[in-house]
């Protein structure tokens, strides 16, 4: 994305690596934000450096998963979940169910927000929201441990 998110963290005192896979994305990001200290890289959440797994105490995942068409969700799910470390909470912001919705993004589906708790993770936490923007969409808010 553009850095809004990535800068919320890094502002809570959490070093930050922030990563999109568009490359003007990113340049976008660090424009913004020039002085900075998130780590702005290009990278494919589908195929991410192996040196992420379980390497982060805190992942955020917002509206990153559902940009992608509901065939890659739940590969993407999957890589998402591999980044928390021992320990760890992950952090997931996403649109909710909506019928019909012609995305993207598509909002992703309960089972989509479970499909989370996998590889270690359990559910902490899931919730199912008035969107704050639009009060005929949902959003999901969702909290899962390592």
């Amino acid at each position: 994305g553009l850095g809004d998110d990535a800068e919320l963290v890094g502002g809570l005192g959490y070093d930050t690596v922030a990563f999109d896979i568009s490359e003007t994305a990113v340049r976008t990001a660090r424009s913004r934000y020039p002085d900075s200290a998130v780590d702005y890289v290009t990278s494919d959440l589908l195929d991410p450096p192996t040196a992420w797994t379980q390497a982060y105490d805190l992942v955020v995942e917002s509206q990153t998963v559902q940009s992608l068409p509901p065939d890659a969700h739940l590969a993407a799910i999957d890589s998402v979940g591999r980044f928390v470390a021992p320990g760890g909470l992950l952090v997931v912001v996403a649109l909710g169910e909506v019928e019909p919705f012609d995305g993207p993004p598509w909002p992703l589906t309960r089972s989509e927000i479970d499909a989370f708790a996998a590889g270690g993770l359990s559910a902490a936490r899931v919730e199912d929201l008035p969107h704050p923007e639009n009060p005929g969409l949902r959003r999901w808010r969702a909290e899962f441990r390592r």
